[in-house]
Parts: C-alpha cells; structure tokens; sequence
C-alpha cells in the first residue's frame, strides 16, 4: 500500500487547475515540494498551475511560497523555476490549444513523451466542461505502446451530487478517458491508519477469523468535528450537509475497508472489487419509514458562544440541512448479516476525532461477576479502536482481574501509536495520493461503479429526508456530543456511541 517513487525517466508534468484555490495552496503545493524534499521523483517534475485570472509565473511562485514550511524551503528554491503559471483566460478552444503548446513547449523536445497528470482542485460543477475542453484540445490522449505518454486525471470529491449526476458525470469521463485514466480521489485513504487497516487485518491471523457476526456485535465508525462553518465553508455546506459532504464518500470508504472480503493482491482492481461487493450489499432503505427508524439527522444550536447552524454566513434561515447525521445500516451478505454498522459523523461536536470501533460479543456466561450488566450496556469488554485522527493507533480493550482476594475486574487496554513505534512524520495523505497517481497506482482512488454504489445508499436516506411528515432535523447544543436521539440507534443493550476517549 505504500506510494513507490516514480521509476520512469521521463519528464512528469503536474497540471493543477485552479492554481489560486485554497486547495492548491494548502494542500497540493505542499505536498508536492514534500515529495520532492524525499527525493520521491526520480524523473524531472514540473508544476503548472492553470487559473482564469491574468498573473506571471513568478508572481505566483511568491504567492506560493507562504505556504511552504522552513524545512522546505532549500528544496523550494530547487524546485522553484520548475513551477509555472499559465491563465486560461475565458476558458475557449483556443485558450485550451495554447495551454497544450505551452505544456509541449515546457517539456521541450520530448514533449511527445511527457507523462501528464491533470489535477481538478476546481468547482464541481467544472468538472464536465474542463474534461471536455481538454479533450477537444488533444491532450487526454495516450498512446498504449508508449507508456511514458500517459495522461490521467484526478478529480477532488464531491463526485456528483446524487446517482443520477453521478452516473452523468461517469458516462462523460467515459467518453474521453479509460477508467484507469480516471483517479476520483478521497484523501481519507491516503491516511496511515486508514491503509493500516487491510495489514491489521490480512496479515494477522490471530484477528481474522474472528472478523464476522459470530464475534462481531456491532461497529462504529465516527468522523465528530469541533469546527463549524469556518473558512466561509457556509453557502457550500448548505447545499451538501453531513451525509453528501462526509457519508457518501468518507464513511463509505472506512465501512469498505472494515467489512470488506480478503482480495487476491492488493492490485488496484482486486481492492476496489472487494469494497464494490461491499456497498452492493448495504442495503439502501426500502421507505421514509425505515429511514427515519434509522437514521437521525441533526443541526447545531448556538452554546458556549458558538453561533447556531442556522446564523451562520451563507446558511439560508429557514435551511433543513443536516449539520449531524447518525445511521444504523446493514450488510446483507453472509459474513455481516446481523451486525449493526453505526455510522456518525457531524460538525460542533464536543471533541475532533475519527475513529473505527469493532465492538465483540460478551461472553455468554459471566464466571467472575465482571462488568455489571450496566457497565456492559454501555461499554463491551473487548473492543478493537482504530484511531485515524487527530492521533493515529489502534486500542484492544479486554477484562483482566484486579489483583486482591476477590474477583474484581477491570478493564485494561493494549495498543500502540504511530509516533511512538514509528518516529517522524508520516506523509500526509496527499502526499501519498499524488505519488500514486504520478506512478499509476489506483489502489486507493474510487473506481466508478464504486462511487456510484456509495450514492444509492445515500439517495435511499435524502428519498425519506425529502418523504411527506418526515421529523426535520433534531437540534443539539454546540460543543456536545450531538443529538440524544441518536443514542436511540443502539436498541436494547447493545452498546453506545464512543467519545473519542
């Protein structure tokens, strides 16, 4: 799963379409100068970053450069006069035919052979015409018997915004592009513990064979935010919510790598057909009904000097939009039948934290007086914690006895962290995703089917959200766990929602 350096000589040319966005210059242009300072490119890599708006290449190269960390900045300075700006101008044909001259002429004589990696850091809603224009232009062609010529493109989330413009956006990247040209990106996958997840899995033998409904009581997958609106976020989460910004893809995503079957390699296609399988057999809801029995959607009110959802800039007054969603989902195949996935994640919650909790059975007989049947209600004895962030590790809790005369128990905790058994930074996930893309390694990018499996599920929850007599969303204080009702999701005495502790 690790990101092996570009082994080709020959030139690389990084194609960043919208060159002036927050993304680029917080995310992608660092990532870049950090793979550089890892040697990670063994071939000749140019930058160009593409934007309407007139500006010089230095120009930006100085914009850039805030942006770029004091360990970085010897090896910025190297990488520097290769980082280019061109404008697009009005975004015509013939603004698309001069970027593919002034790509040719960057790559000099050999620009016949140049690998090209086009990086969509832009609007949704530009993602069909910028595709079409560079195919018109000529420049998502490849030749198979050259494999130094490739093209590929990297599309940012969100991947539609339902099935249907999903399935529209996927035939129209079809038309232009292969599917292995086509690397819809999810940064979530590029994190450590996230990719940490398969090796815990598949090569541990001691854990798989426990890994279905015969030990598995339930999971919890949690992705809780402390931020609200920040950064001006408000008009584009309002017209997303909790489940388009973080269900459909973020979620979706860990829930693969949790439930999915061993693959035959770890080849781009051996995993992505093992997580498809996965969200074929989530079982989307039949009716407004069964939505609203297991799905609670929530908004936050103003507490602790925090703003309510519905004060926020860029958020209509009146906006029904889920700031919190909570769902209890099932798998319907042979290994998860049974087993309840509790997915949540939400904005203004009381703690930033991801993390995966596999929740095992309690033991049929209690031969030691454990736990109360209380204390086993809310917390069960064994659980497996993947922790994703802010700190990444893994927890095994299980029940030992206190030492004395009586049997007393009490819980105890193995695990590690990643800073503590493997020193230093790890990559950060774009780091990881942009060499991977540059290699041609689609292992952790959404294939198409995948994407589009991931929004029937959320189309069958908004069907029940958008139903006549549908509850509107629960209200919760900022700054606390969400809303009480989605305890409700744990029937009986299954369990609660974890607090990141």
């Amino acid at each position: 799963m690790l990101s092996a350096p570009v082994s080709v000589q020959v030139p690389t040319q990084i194609v960043i379409f919208g060159a002036s966005g927050d993304l680029t210059g917080r995310k992608l242009i660092p990532a870049i100068v950090e793979a550089a300072c890892r040697r990670a490119f063994l071939a000749p890599v140019q930058v160009i970053g593409v934007d309407l708006r007139p500006l010089s290449s230095e120009a930006w190269r100085t914009e850039l450069q805030p942006k770029i960390a004091a360990s970085q900045l010897r090896i910025w300075d190297e990488l520097a006069p290769n980082v280019h700006y061109h404008s697009i101008g009005d975004s015509s044909p013939e603004a698309f035919e001069h970027l593919r001259s002034h790509l040719d002429e960057l790559a000099g004589p050999e620009h016949g052979v140049v690998g090209r990696l086009f990086h969509l850091a832009l609007k949704p809603a530009l993602f069909a015409a910028t595709i079409e224009s560079l195919a018109n232009a000529g420049m998502l062609q490849d030749d198979p018997l050259r494999i130094e010529a490739w093209r590929r493109v990297v599309i940012e989330k969100p991947f539609g915004s339902d099935l249907a413009t999903a399935q529209w956006l996927n035939l129209m990247l079809r038309r232009h592009l292969r599917e292995e040209q086509i690397y819809r990106i999810d940064h979530y996958l590029g994190k450590e513990t996230v990719q940490n997840i398969l090796a815990f899995r598949f090569e541990n033998a001691i854990f798989e064979p426990i890994w279905s409904s015969q030990n598995v009581e339930s999971v919890e997958i949690s992705v809780c935010e402390t931020l609200g609106m920040a950064s001006g976020r408000g008009k584009y989460y309002d017209g997303a919510g909790a489940l388009r910004d973080m269900v459909q893809n973020h979620l979706m995503q860990l829930l693969c790598l949790v439930a999915m079957e061993p693959p035959t390699s770890l080849d781009a296609e051996a995993v992505r057909t093992e997580k498809v399988k996965v969200l074929k057999a989530l079982e989307a809801f039949a009716d407004p009904q069964d939505v609203w029995r297991n799905v609670v959607r929530g908004q936050y009110q103003a507490a602790g000097g925090d703003c309510g959802y519905l004060e926020e800039d860029g958020v209509s007054a009146d906006s029904t939009t889920e700031s919190y969603v909570a769902i209890r989902a099932r798998i319907h195949n042979w290994r998860w039948a049974g087993v309840p996935f509790f997915l949540r994640t939400g904005k203004r919650l009381h703690k930033r934290y991801s993390e995966i909790v596999v929740r095992f059975r309690v033991p049929p007989a209690d031969l030691f007086s454990g736990p109360t049947p209380a204390d086993i209600c809310r917390l069960r004895p064994n659980t497996l914690v993947f922790r994703i962030q802010p700190d990444e590790g893994i927890r095994l809790t299980f029940i030992v006895k206190q030492p004395g005369l009586g049997h007393i128990m009490r819980q105890a905790t193995l695990g590690f962290d990643y800073k503590d058994l493997f020193p230093g930074d790890s990559p950060d996930p774009y780091e990881r995703l942009l060499l991977d893309a540059v290699a041609g390694q689609a292992t952790l990018f959404i294939r198409g089917d995948e994407a589009e499996a991931a929004w029937r599920f959320a189309d069958s929850i908004r069907v029940g959200w958008n139903a006549d007599g549908a509850p509107p969303p629960v209200p919760y204080a900022s700054g606390t766990g969400g809303p009480g009702a989605a305890d409700e999701l744990f029937r009986g005495c299954e369990g609660v929602w974890g607090r990141g502790e």
